[in-house]
């Protein structure tokens, strides 16, 4: 019974994504990401452990990027000439003022690095921010839901199981450094877990009225200073 308070609360408690063992041939890979820091400026952890050795091939997350949250491209740009992160952004040319009503859905593929003790475990990291929000009514924050990252597997000299893989439509090299084309793939049995949920602090409708006269109170205020003090200190040519 799905409304099991038993089966409820271990569908709630899911700390990582995992892929279904559907076929006995497809071994399991687990995904976790993570939300770090607080407010609006934050870092994306992603964690991906393959089912088996990757190989020599490169890994990669590619995470849906709705438009409450965005990446900085400039930001991007000066971490990736320190090596800091590897990522491509799609489409590359984004709106870093825009509010999160004028913005649009974003596509990152992040390159993950491979983990010192583990062959199969992979770690990427990437600053993200979340959007201005319209004022709410009754509430002081909006959320904005993070779906899993899919993880995808480039093997330029290796071979991957057609029973587990399948081709990405994926149009991205096989690494940051490079631009030759590469084909992708991904695990042709989808991640199973709940979302990641950010919470984004918001204004409150009933105060709109107040926000508006004292906002109009304070550049009147301000422009009558200025002026002011234009007129009397100013020199005005004849």
């Amino acid at each position: 019974n799905l409304s099991s308070p038993v089966v409820a609360v271990l569908f709630h408690s899911c700390l990582s994504c995992v892929t279904l063992d559907v076929q006995a041939a497809c071994r399991v890979t687990t995904v976790t990401q993570e939300l770090l820091k607080e407010g609006f400026h934050r870092d994306l952890l992603v964690k991906v452990e393959l089912g088996e050795d990757a190989g020599g091939c490169a890994v990669a997350a590619q995470v849906h990027l709705p438009p409450g949250i965005y990446v900085d491209p400039y930001e991007l740009a000066t971490l990736q000439q320190h090596n800091l992160t590897k990522a491509v952004l799609f489409p590359d040319a984004i709106d870093v003022e825009a509010p999160e009503y004028l913005a649009k859905a974003v596509v990152l593929l992040l390159f993950l690095e491979p983990e010192a003790h583990c062959s199969r475990c992979f770690h990427g990291t990437v600053p993200v921010h979340a959007r201005y929000h319209r004022p709410a009514r009754a509430t002081h924050q909006a959320l904005v839901a993070l779906q899993s990252p899919e993880v995808l597997l480039c093997c330029c000299h290796g071979h991957l199981s057609a029973e587990c893989w399948e081709p990405a439509e994926v149009d991205a090299p096989c690494s940051s450094d490079t631009s030759s084309p590469c084909q992708w793939h991904t695990t042709k049995h989808r991640p199973v877990c709940e979302e990641s949920m950010l919470k984004v602090p918001v204004g409150l409708r009933e105060h709109s009225s107040l926000v508006c006269a004292l906002t109009l109170l304070t550049t009147g205020l301000c422009s009558g200073l200025i002026l002011a003090a234009a007129c009397k200190y100013g020199h005005f040519s004849q």
